[in-house]
């Protein structure tokens, strides 16, 4: 396993980049839960966001690619719109407990 941040580093509605063993990963918390995906557009293979710990769209309800402006449902990593709809973020197994938020392996 490997520590991410303690869980009141990533707020509710909120997103954060983070690199495990140099691999581009982020979270975003919706409705209590961490969702972790790989920062890897389906679309081009290129990171989605421009800004540090940026992934969401304006309303804060879809992660969108600041590239090309796919955008992806938060609980599944399913793009509904954009280039690649019908695809999916590569997510990845997180938990959280008293310490905070680990990429599961």
């Amino acid at each position: 396993m490997h520590f991410l941040c303690a869980s009141n580093d990533l707020a509710e509605g909120h997103s954060r980049a983070f690199s495990v063993a140099g691999i581009a990963l982020f979270g975003v918390r919706r409705q209590g839960t961490v969702h972790l995906y790989r920062n890897r557009c389906p679309h081009r293979g290129i990171p989605l966001n421009w800004a540090a710990d940026s992934f969401l769209d304006d309303s804060a309800s879809l992660i969108q690619c600041a590239h090309h402006g796919a955008q992806f449902l938060i609980e599944s990593g399913e793009c509904i719109t954009g280039p690649c709809a019908g695809e999916w973020l590569e997510a990845l197994d997180c938990r959280e407990d008293s310490q905070g938020i680990w990429l599961t392996d």
